[in-house]
């Protein structure tokens, strides 16, 4: 995956003391209004691209993300130890199962202040989740798959007009195809019922026909 870095940006990333932070934005259907979770693995609320991120520090665990020259469909797993119980309510009764999940990488300056904006690092779909709880504290751990997974997944789509208009909504190309679906069409000159000798018209001039 291709990224743009700002100056400071790269700079930070190749100084001799890096000062990295992680933001994870998952995104989980209510109805009309989804709901968002936005945490980062630091201490108190950070503001930035128009979205206010909880600190949650190390309670925020993320598995390692890996890139490969030839394109795979590598997923991660997030987990969250020690969630306020609004995080679980959220977990368990909303939708997440294919909703959107990102991962940005930012760096802090020597005087502790966000460089620029930070960048994605990876973007998937949620896919399993498993809450555990002991009394004490509860675990929340989301296994998300690459969005590449798309392009491993087979695309079912039919010669109809319903599924045709999906990518071209004016598009009448396909609106007889169900009634003429079991019709049977002669394709050339039609045979004659009538014999003939030599004429041009007596003789079987054949046809084929399409089912």
């Amino acid at each position: 995956m291709s990224r743009t870095l700002t100056t400071a940006m790269r700079d930070e990333t190749i100084a001799s003391v890096v000062r990295p932070a992680y933001f994870v934005r998952m995104v989980f259907d209510s109805g009309e209004s989804p709901n968002v979770l936005n945490l980062w693995n630091g201490v108190g609320d950070l503001a930035f691209g128009g979205n206010t991120y909880t600190g949650v520090g190390d309670l925020l665990a993320i598995s390692q993300i890996t890139e490969t020259a030839d394109i795979q469909a590598t997923g991660i797993n997030v987990s969250l130890t020690g969630v306020k119980s609004s995080f679980i309510v959220i977990a368990k009764d909303h939708d997440y199962q294919g909703r959107a999940l990102t991962v940005s990488l930012g760096a802090f300056d020597a005087s502790g202040s966000l460089i620029a904006d930070p960048v994605i690092v990876f973007s998937g779909f949620m896919d399993t989740m498993t809450i555990s709880e002991n009394g004490q504290y509860s675990t929340i751990s989301i296994a998300v798959e690459n969005k590449l997974i798309a392009f491993e997944r087979a695309k079912v789509r039919r010669y109809t007009a319903e599924d045709q208009k999906i990518d071209h909504p004016t598009d009448k190309g396909f609106e007889f195809v169900t009634a003429i679906v079991q019709k049977q069409i002669m394709w050339g000159r039609a045979t004659p019922t009538g014999g003939g000798s030599d004429g041009d018209d007596g003789g079987n001039t054949g046809g084929t026909y399409l089912h």
